[in-house]
């Protein structure tokens, strides 16, 4: 009999499940906690409670963790790239970014992925399984309990597509919610998909106050089918158009991701295009300079052109940045650690 992911239940569960054991209400609290403000790796850990319930316990559930295989610290910056093992001996990898306003972890929410798009790595090594709530909010607990800091921002932009493992990730949003959990902000995360329209129409039905993130990376479908061929099921208007409607049923400005790629989608008709496409939408564009991934072939646009790119946007009345590029040094791309591990 497969023993239930306790980490992945909310309050409510763990406290049902519990009772059903035939333990007081407040057992539920104690274990929570070590979970959720802990995160603790065993029920051997759970030091306030007796060996024969720790025993029990350990009988009906499981918790899932991450466990530290490798890790790189950027010289440039101190970002940190991890790559976890997980309790089948898969691996994911996650980012721990140091800001003015605290640590932003970057996390995974599938073990590779099926969307295959041409600048990344992860789907290289095509798509093993989703992660569960509890693995993804592992990440978290892991890179704190590492690095004795606390992490007050996450970004749902790591290995695989978060709307292709919906339910998992909207359980893990609630629970990294949580007061009595990590209670990181729904404002201080952001999730991030490469256009999945039924995940962006359920999103907006959650009533979740996080920043949506749009992998657009270009202006038309000639140019966005061959860097990502989920435009083929769902077109750059189509994608738009759903984005529009979610901005106008959540109040929530959506930020489309651009990453630049010399001479393919850098021009200055791409962002004349690109402007008049998001024209009198409540949008952010964030233009991405690439890190060059082996696999694809693919480059980065010159500063200059990223700048002039810039500039074209700002002219048009939208709303623009560029992002500082961090660990350059490390392979800061996810996919990339995993794919020379298990290459190696």
């Amino acid at each position: 009999m497969e023993k239930t992911d306790i980490k992945a239940m909310h309050f409510e569960e763990v406290s049902e499940s519990l009772k059903s054991l035939g333990l007081p209400s407040f057992r539920a609290k104690q274990v929570w906690q070590w979970l959720h403000q802990k995160g603790v790796a065993s029920f051997d850990e759970m030091t306030n409670l007796s060996k024969q319930l720790r025993d029990t316990l350990s009988d009906k559930y499981v918790i899932k963790f991450c466990e530290v295989e490798r890790k790189s610290v950027s010289a440039l910056d101190g970002t940190v790239k991890y790559l976890f093992r997980l309790y089948d001996g898969q691996f994911i990898e996650s980012v721990l970014m140091k800001y003015k306003y605290g640590y932003s972890l970057c996390v995974s929410t599938q073990v590779g992925c099926r969307m295959n798009c041409a600048f990344c790595a992860t789907g290289v090594g095509g798509f093993i399984r989703n992660l569960s709530a509890a693995e993804i909010l592992s990440q978290i607990h892991a890179a704190q309990n590492d690095m004795d800091i606390k992490v007050s921002h996450i970004v749902l932009m790591g290995m695989g597509e978060p709307m292709d493992n919906y339910e998992n990730v909207i359980r893990f949003l609630r629970l990294v919610n949580n007061d009595d959990g990590l209670n990181i902000g729904m404002r201080n995360i952001s999730l991030s998909t490469c256009g999945i329209i039924p995940g962006i129409k359920n999103l907006q039905g959650e009533n979740l106050q996080l920043t949506l993130s749009v992998s657009l990376h270009a202006p038309n479908d000639n140019i966005r089918t061959k860097l990502m061929p989920v435009n083929k099921k769902y077109p750059v208007d189509e994608l738009l158009s759903a984005c529009r409607e979610y901005a106008d049923v959540t109040s929530r400005r959506i930020s489309y991701e651009y990453a630049m790629f010399g001479g393919v989608n850098d021009s200055d008709e791409c962002a004349v295009e690109l402007a008049e496409k998001l024209k009198g939408t409540l949008a952010h564009i964030n233009l991405i300079p690439a890190n060059d991934v082996t696999e694809s072939g693919l480059k980065s646009s010159t500063p200059e052109r990223i700048k002039h790119f810039s500039e074209i946007l700002e002219k048009a009345g939208r709303n623009v940045t560029v992002r500082r590029s961090l660990g350059g040094d490390i392979d800061a791309s996810c996919g990339q650690l995993r794919s020379k591990h298990i290459n190696n």
